[in-house]
């Protein structure tokens, strides 16, 4: 009998189509082969019989920030380890340059070789009018989505860029983003076939009210969410669509957190995924927005802010729903004492680690406190990213994918603590939260990386995605 490299023995297999299928799980060179209750001898043999031991795809988190803090040959493997600890296998850099892609991408390429443990992916930022000549330049390259940050302009247009490779030296510019760069990134983005995410705030709007609310000496995550009202989230999403539209292009809208974005995406798609029309909107919210509000202190600092308890529970309806399609971290690698700046609100860091907490979150307070079902939470965390991004064998447990399988331990309580999460960043806004439901072990292409909270993968054992535009991926990916 042939010996195969790894067998999951009595697995609940979570099939979105399906439901939960009881099955053994075959897998030999990196690939599920077989689901299959058959006889079968293999080198590993892992027992998935527990009671609520569950089998999922691994998961993958499309909004990424790392390599900012620390260089990519460093930060891939921090980054990726923490990764690994939550149950992703895939994970997708939002690469930020300001400088030419022709003259730097492949440098970051290079350097992130032989330092990933887990699988990962770029997005491109679109930061500088240059950038939209690059774009044919990145699919080359394998990238095949790119990034606008509405909310950059004037004198709210700094930011933190990607660092050099091998460097130590922040790299802090400024970025004036355009109505002509929007639409010259979105109508390039269409005619390559290709995604454009969106960080969707009217800047004219933010910098107003910081200005006023900073002139009244207001400080705090609530001051924060009121210099940056969701208005300006619903204004900017209404007007990136209205322009998605005209080129029948396709948006994924990062990091909604408000009644009133998802109010604008709502009527986006009413006018955009008509069958009478070729662009479709994208969603995306991050756990954050399911857990906390601006009553939180300082660590909660992130953009768009943090809000009310009623906009969390707005969120939570939209994902019950299926307006929310991915979830995704916007993890920052940063550190505690670089995060609070001074002290206040408006000197501190936005942004805060979160990849190694999707999964556990996502368990603890929707599938344990029935709010979402096991199948919704694999469209959120990994289906639906691999067909909107062109992940090609990601994203489901079937014959023929990448054996990228995570088992999840429904009833695992585990308090939260910064240093089990293996992060470069030293803090958690989940420190001391008891969560319910986490990853035990995660399997990358067949090969065990995490094992009870241990990572065991190999640095340098995570590859690359090279992704096509959508036009030339395969039938079997976007059905």
């Amino acid at each position: 009998m042939t010996v195969v490299d790894m067998l999951i023995r009595d697995a609940k297999v979570v099939i979105p189509s399906i439901g939960i299928v009881e099955t053994n799980v075959v897998v030999d060179d990196g690939k599920v082969r077989a689901l299959s209750n058959d006889r079968v001898d293999a080198d590993i043999v892992i027992d998935a019989s527990r009671p609520r031991l569950y089998a999922i795809p691994g998961a993958i988190d499309p909004h990424v920030h790392y390599g900012v803090f620390t260089p990519i040959d460093r930060a891939a493997e921090t980054e990726s380890r923490s990764a690994a600890v939550g149950g992703v296998t895939t994970m997708m850099r939002m690469l930020r340059l300001y400088a030419s892609y022709r003259d730097k991408l492949d440098m970051h390429l290079e350097a992130s070789k032989g330092s990933h443990i887990v699988d990962y992916a770029y997005h491109a930022s679109v930061l500088m009018d240059e950038h939209t000549e690059e774009m044919e330049s990145c699919v080359s390259r394998g990238i095949t989505s790119f990034k606008l940050y509405m909310n950059l302009k004037g004198d709210i247009g700094s930011i933190y860029m990607d660092i050099d490779p091998y460097s130590s030296d922040l790299v802090h510019d400024r970025v004036d983003t355009t109505e002509r760069m929007i639409e010259a990134t979105i109508a390039r983005a269409a005619s390559l076939s290709c995604t454009t995410l969106v960080h969707a705030e009217d800047p004219e709007i933010c910098s107003r009210e910081m200005k006023k609310a900073r002139e009244q000496g207001f400080d705090g995550l609530k001051a924060w969410s009121d210099a940056r009202p969701a208005e300006s989230e619903y204004k900017a999403i209404a007007f990136v669509t209205d322009i998605a539209r005209r080129y029948g292009a396709e948006l994924y809208i990062v990091h909604l957190g408000s009644s009133l974005a998802i109010d604008a995406v709502r009527n986006a798609r009413r006018g955009g995924n008509s069958s009478s029309s070729s662009s479709r909107v994208y969603a995306e919210t991050c756990p954050h927005y399911l857990t906390h509000t601006y009553e939180f202190d300082i660590r909660g600092k992130v953009v768009p802010p943090l809000r009310s308890k009623d906009d969390v529970a707005r969120i939570w309806d939209a994902i019950i729903n299926s307006i929310i399609d991915c979830i995704g971290s916007d993890h920052v690698a940063n550190r505690l004492d670089m995060k609070l700046g001074s002290g206040d609100v408006w000197t501190a860091l936005a942004g805060f680690p979160g990849i190694a907490t999707i999964l556990p979150v996502m368990l603890s307070e929707g599938v344990n406190k029935g709010r979402i079902t096991l199948e919704r939470l694999v469209e959120l965390t990994s289906l639906n990213a691999a067909r909107i991004f062109g992940l090609e064998g990601k994203g489901s447990i079937a014959v023929g994918s990448d054996a990228d399988i995570v088992l999840v331990d429904l009833d695992k309580e585990q308090r939260v603590r910064p240093e089990m999460l293996c992060s470069y960043s030293d803090y958690t806004i989940y420190d001391g939260m008891v969560l319910k439901g986490w990853p035990v072990c995660t399997i990358l292409r067949g090969r065990v990386i995490m094992e009870d909270g241990r990572v065991v993968g190999e640095r340098g054992y995570g590859k690359y995605i090279r992704r096509t535009p959508r036009a030339q991926r395969s039938q079997r990916l976007i059905d």
